[in-house]
């Protein structure tokens, strides 16, 4: 046992003796899961017998005809994820809500941010602003949401973290600059965290794709962009959400119980490796 008082761990866990809960049983939080990418997430999650707290920012009314529609599944909470104290509040309202706490978490949520190639900002244009902006949707709120949640999964024994990233890691070939290095960050957090949180039983992975069709995102994405990367694809065509939803239910699965600090991209095989 650590002696150290800001160590957390009581004990290493011996990784096959660690209980890999059934989908049924977990309560998984979707943040920004309301629209797009994030409602396939919920929905694969629901599909799968799990409770899902539905999280989202703006989109009340698309969360709560999400969760009417799974009254005993489903919670609507609305909060801020770069906001500390909401997501404190957004966490213990789940718990009252469903006796129990958050096991699964996937970051989800994007900030102010669309996919619109010929209006992103260039080399020699972006701005330091550009790049705050960015890191604090898709580094500063998921590390709250996981700080968050991980009482609880302390608590239960186990946990599973999930990161949505991009392929543009590997094929940068739109100048989304600071999108594309805020998930570089998140991509390196989920390695590091899964380092120091594994011999407590939590994995913690990234589920990465390409240009989605489509999302509100995406919306404005020409079709002859889709097109394209279509035709680059050993599957000859473009991911869909619902697609990119299943491998996050890989990584809460117990099948993936002895998989953690992994980028999984899910693009139809435009990207190798």
């Amino acid at each position: 046992m650590s002696t150290d008082p800001q160590h957390h761990r009581t004990a290493d866990v011996d990784p096959s003796a660690v209980p890999a809960p059934p989908l049924a049983d977990q309560l998984v939080l979707v943040t920004g899961g309301a629209r797009g990418l994030g409602a396939a997430i919920t929905r694969a999650f629901l599909r799968e017998g799990a409770a899902v707290v539905i999280n989202y920012h703006r989109s009340r009314e698309a969360a709560e005809t999400l969760a009417a529609a799974h009254p005993q599944q489903a919670l609507a909470v609305a909060a801020d994820v770069r906001d500390a104290a909401q997501v404190e509040a957004l966490v213990e309202t789940a718990r009252e809500h469903f006796g129990r706490p958050i096991t699964t978490v996937v970051n989800n949520a994007l900030v102010d941010f669309a996919f619109t190639g010929d209006a992103r900002s260039r080399a020699g244009e972006i701005t330091a602003a550009e790049l705050s902006t960015q890191f604090s949707g898709s580094v500063q709120a998921p590390l709250q949401v996981i700080q968050a949640a991980l009482p609880g999964m302390r608590e239960a024994g186990v946990g599973r973290i999930i990161s949505v990233g991009t392929n543009l890691f590997q094929h940068p070939v739109v100048p989304y600059h600071d999108y594309t290095a805020a998930k570089a960050a998140l991509l390196s957090l989920t390695r590091t965290f899964a380092e120091d949180l594994g011999p407590e039983g939590i994995t913690v992975n990234m589920i990465s794709g390409g240009l989605l069709r489509s999302t509100d995102a995406s919306a404005a994405t020409p079709s002859e962009v889709f097109d394209a990367i279509a035709a680059s694809t050993p599957l000859r065509r473009v991911t869909t959400p619902e697609e990119l939803a299943d491998a996050a239910v890989f990584f809460a699965s117990p099948w993936a119980r002895g998989v953690t600090a992994q980028n999984l991209i899910v693009d139809g095989g435009l990207v190798k490796g």
